[in-house]
């Protein structure tokens, strides 16, 4: 039998967060030969990167696809049961999802009491209601969601058939089919003793963002009055907007020591590093907090 599958969805933008991310789940697994670990790029995908431009349908209304925005990599969730093979036990994350210290084997062995998948109910604050569920976070039995043709779902969704959002929030899958995932396993912003996920899934505050000019898009002709207002008393409408400081010094430091032993174990390259750091896809002082942590960088900037 095939062993199960971690899979991080990234884009160029994220893909050092998705390092991180994979490499966390093999350092605080018990077994870390157990399971694979893939990332599924964006840029390798050229059934939606090749839509640049296109139009698609999102929160009911046609939306313009772009593959340079933050978060382009969001439809590629769906992606894991085909990737499968529609067989086996398969776990898709963000790339900004990281294990504190949960055993992502307990996912992927878990019981999943005949359901197709285990995802975590939205929250009202992040847009939360009846049948809305983050797919940020998914434990997928690949054998019970043959249904997900991920390369017909992507046509659908440009053809104006299938909304992007209902997609995300799983809103068009019988609920019967979902199991709960408990909080600690897809904790937003939260990093507490019993966190096992830590999903810093608030992309103004991402760690590694801090300072840099902001770089996804909304959908600002589709706000309401009174949360334009609101964006633009905080400086997040204009040219001038920038991702703000994490409120959790400890997440911030947390990333950080992560990215410091990526580097020192050859996970994370300092090319690599100073190439994002260019592109802008990281805050500019990266090199400076990881020196304040120890790390003795071994080439010139």
């Amino acid at each position: 039998m095939s062993k199960p599958v971690v899979f991080v969805h990234t884009n160029e933008q994220q893909l050092l967060g998705a390092l991180l991310s994979a490499y966390s789940f093999r350092k605080f697994s018990r077994r870390p030969d157990d399971f694979e670990v893939r990332i599924v790029e964006l840029e390798k995908t050229p059934q939606l990167y090749g839509r640049e431009g296109q139009r698609y349908l999102r929160m009911g209304r046609m939306a313009t696809w772009h593959n340079d925005d933050l978060q382009s990599f969001t439809p590629l969730r769906m992606m894991a049961p085909q990737l499968m093979g529609f067989q086996g036990r398969a776990v898709m994350t963000d790339p900004d999802v990281f294990s504190v210290g949960g055993d992502i084997m307990d996912l992927l062995t878990c019981d999943m009491g005949g359901k197709a998948l285990l995802a975590r109910n939205l929250p009202p604050e992040k847009g939360g209601g009846a049948g809305r569920f983050a797919s940020s976070v998914m434990v997928l039995d690949c054998a019970r969601l043959a249904d997900w043709r991920w390369d017909e779902q992507v046509e659908a969704m440009f053809a104006g058939r299938l909304d992007y959002k209902a997609w995300i929030q799983l809103r068009d899958i019988d609920p019967e089919r979902i199991g709960d995932l408990p909080e600690v396993w897809n904790s937003f912003d939260k990093l507490e003793d019993d966190t096992r996920l830590l999903h810093m899934t608030e992309r103004l505050t991402q760690p590694w963002k801090t300072g840099l000019p902001i770089d996804f898009n909304m959908n600002f002709q589709s706000l309401g009055g009174r949360l334009r207002r609101w964006l633009r008393e905080r400086g997040l409408l204009g040219a001038r907007r920038r991702f703000q400081p994490h409120p959790d010094p400890r997440q911030e430091r947390f990333f950080f020591d992560l990215l410091k032993e990526c580097l020192d174990n050859g996970v994370v390259s300092e090319a690599f590093l100073r190439r994002s750091v260019q592109a802008r896809d990281v805050r500019p002082d990266a090199f400076d907090l990881l020196a304040g942590l120890g790390y003795r960088a071994r080439s010139p900037a």
